[in-house]
């Protein structure tokens, strides 16, 4: 190179490497003789070299070989050689004879280029059908999609052209990552009728956008933005293509969205017969009022397509999941039918339990656990698996309580698992410690726990080993399942139920009782609140002296807040409950007192003793009723005479009409109206106690 000075080399390693260099060269169609030439003219060249001159290359040393006169491939001296185009890196390595490095004409070179490169890219667009108008909307919809800087006045002027734009011509922008994006901000901001239009214009295409890359996200936008009509339109074009869609790697997401959330009950029947196998797929009835996706009655219909439409089903099954395409809602469905229709014990229920412990990541599991199908298979799983299976399938599960916890079908799992699994150490020690983190300092703790306690799904896994079975805190969907899996257990459990439950609550109690008792006034505000502090001082195992304290403290404050929140019907019933010392049963129509008695009628009377007759004719009234009536009361004989001194006042109560109130203390920042209501509730207890003074 020039300007660089190389180090000279012996003549022999010069003539052995430039040797080696022209042979290599040389094409397959170089003779023998040729390539000697080549040898003996590059041994006599032994020259050490200097400097080159890089803008003359002599036809041996370049690499290109041409035809020659006799038709052998070679080099000819006497034909030019063009000099193939230096890379960048050539360039940039080049220096000039001074040493000064050539970036200018470089830099002028490679702007030159990168100019050349945009023209051509603008050329070959404007070149496109429709470039002219793909270019001018996606100007509007960039000023559109900035909705909080667009007026209202601008923006209905712009999405009026946009349509002027796209009308007649909607299939054309769809299959384009940009210009769907247009199509898109037209139907976020179109009327009815612009709506209807585009998706009529659509027609007979919902097929093939569902398998575009883009075009798939205009699908959910319509469906979103649209009506039954539109609904009707897309669904229907998706039939006897279901198996080929949901193992599509785009068409699946899409078909699976409207599956869950837009297709009708009918809809989402002839959707999920397809999965029966290709007969299903062409004859879309059975001959009922409805299509149904039951495979139970399928099969009792035709008992003798059994083993086809099982075949079929475990096959789609098994590549989804082997696919690692397992959030699907309709796989979840799928899969539940398939077991309800096999026996747990069966070769085709073993490879089914099998294919769900054998995801070695989890992701089934998981995924089945958050839909209503999917956690009723698990739980199914669950009560008819063997201590093993058990085990494994809850280990699946690590890192996730909480999340199950929360979930309106994920809590089943959590709920199951404490019925059917017989070793509660282990259960106890999968589920708790991830609920209530021992990393967490107490603070935050409760923090996590008031968070469960407001929430109406994530309270049931804390409150249902306290509480069992109570129509008071489970939906009518945990009901059933529960009901099932208890069936189930009589077969496949050998602990019994009672003696479960309470080496549960035995585990469970210390992280609450301190909680309860670290945060009574904020517990009493909430019906939530209330409800949860009652089944756990009445259910829980271990000392629970500090938590009643400081519920009994709430009765004396005299902080406003306070005493409104304790006026509530939830504050209320937890107190009589309380002091009753026990739940009253609505079928026995008795109290079903807890084991050993909480003594907190002694406890709340030392506080409220001075202000009896208040509460006595105030909405709390019931609570003064339950002390007369709760077991082991200590002071009955000097709560009937403090009654009796206020008899007049409880007469008063009870024949008052004006709308007045009465014990103001207990009344302090109520709203009057309210007040009035709770009182007119609370003064049938007052009634209850009139007719025990007079007896």
């Amino acid at each position: 190179m020039p300007g660089v000075k190389r180090k000279q080399t012996p003549v022999g390693e010069s003539a052995i490497s430039k040797g080696f260099k022209k042979s290599k060269l040389a094409t397959n169609g170089t003779t023998k003789s040729k390539a000697a030439a080549i040898d003996q003219e590059t041994v006599t060249d032994s020259d050490p070299l200097e400097e080159s001159n890089t803008t003359e290359h002599s036809g041996d040393d370049d690499g290109i070989s041409g035809p020659s006169e006799n038709g052998e491939g070679g080099v000819e001296a006497d034909l030019p050689i063009r000099e193939p185009k230096p890379s960048a890196w050539a360039l940039a390595s080049r220096v000039e004879e001074n040493g000064a490095p050539k970036g200018a004409e470089t830099s002028k070179s490679s702007r030159e280029a990168h100019a050349k490169q945009k023209t051509v890219v603008l050329e070959r667009k404007a070149a496109k059908p429709n470039a002219d108008s793909i270019a001018r909307s996606k100007k509007l919809w960039e000023r559109l999609r900035r909705k909080s800087h667009v007026p209202r006045e601008e923006r209905k002027a712009l999405v009026a052209e946009l349509f002027e734009i796209v009308t007649g011509r909607v299939k054309e922008f769809v299959l384009k990552h940009d210009s769907v994006r247009v199509i898109q901000t037209a139907l976020k901001y179109a009327n009815p009728d612009q709506k209807k239009m585009i998706a009529k214009e659509l027609k007979g295409e919902y097929r093939g956008l569902a398998e575009s890359k883009y075009a798939k996200f205009l699908i959910g936008k319509v469906l979103v933005h649209g009506d039954e009509e539109t609904r009707d339109i897309i669904v229907p074009e998706l039939y006897g293509h279901v198996r080929r869609l949901i193992k599509h790697p785009e068409a699946s997401w899409i078909l699976d969205d409207i599956y869950r959330g837009s297709a009708t009950p009918s809809q989402k029947a002839l959707l999920l017969r397809e999965w029966y196998g290709a007969e299903f797929a062409i004859f879309k009835s059975d001959g009922g009022p409805s299509p149904s996706a039951d495979l139970k009655s399928l099969l009792a219909q035709h008992p003798e397509k059994r083993t086809p439409i099982l075949r079929s089903l475990h096959d789609l099954i098994n590549q989804l999941v082997q696919k690692k395409t397992t959030g699907f809602t309709m796989l979840h469905d799928a899969m539940l039918q398939y077991y309800l229709n096999v026996l747990p014990d069966s070769e085709e229920g073993k490879e089914l339990v099998e294919l769900l412990k054998g995801d070695e990541e989890g992701d089934l599991l998981k995924n089945l656990a958050f839909t209503k199908s999917g956690a009723r298979l698990v739980c199914l799983a669950l009560a008819h698996g063997n201590a093993k299976d058990r085990k494994q399938i809850l280990k699946t599960y690590k890192n996730t309580m909480k999340t199950l916890a929360f979930d309106a079908h994920g809590h089943h799992v959590i709920l199951v698992a404490y019925d059917v699994i017989d070793d509660t150490v282990l259960t106890s020690k999968s589920i708790f410690p991830e609920l209530f983190p021992k990393e967490l300092k107490a603070e935050g703790q409760h923090e996590l726990i008031m968070s469960y306690i407001t929430s109406t799904n994530a309270r049931i896994p804390l409150l249902y080993p306290f509480t069992g079975k109570a129509k008071a805190y489970l939906p009518q969907e945990d009901m059933d399942i529960l009901s099932e899996i208890h069936a189930i257990r009589t077969t496949t459990s050998k602990k019994d139920p009672e003696t479960r439950r309470k080496e549960l609550t035995t585990a469970l109690s210390p992280s609450l009782l301190p909680f309860v008792a670290a945060n009574a006034e904020k517990l009493i505000q909430t019906s939530f609140g209330c409800q949860f502090t009652c089944e756990i001082l009445l259910g829980a195992e271990g000392t629970k002296s500090d938590a009643l304290q400081a519920i009994a403290r709430l009765a004396s404050s005299s902080d406003p807040t306070v005493q409104k929140s304790l006026l509530s019907p939830a504050a209320s019933r937890m107190l009589k409950s309380l002091v009753l010392g026990g739940r009253f049963n609505r079928e026995t129509k008795l109290v079903d007192y807890a084991d050993p008695p909480l003594g907190f009628n002694d406890i709340l009377y030392t506080k409220i003793k001075n202000d009896i007759v208040e509460w006595a004719t105030g909405p709390n009234a019931f609570v003064v009723v339950g002390l007369t009536e709760s077991p082991g009361f200590t002071s009955l004989g000097e709560l009937k005479v403090k009654l009796k001194l206020g008899k007049e006042d409880l007469e008063r109560c009870v024949r008052k009409d004006d709308g007045t109130t009465s014990a103001g203390k207990v009344k302090a920042g109520g709203n009057r109206d309210e007040l009035q209501k709770l009182e007119k509730a609370g003064r049938q207890g007052t009634k209850i106690l009139l007719g025990k003074l007079d007896t």
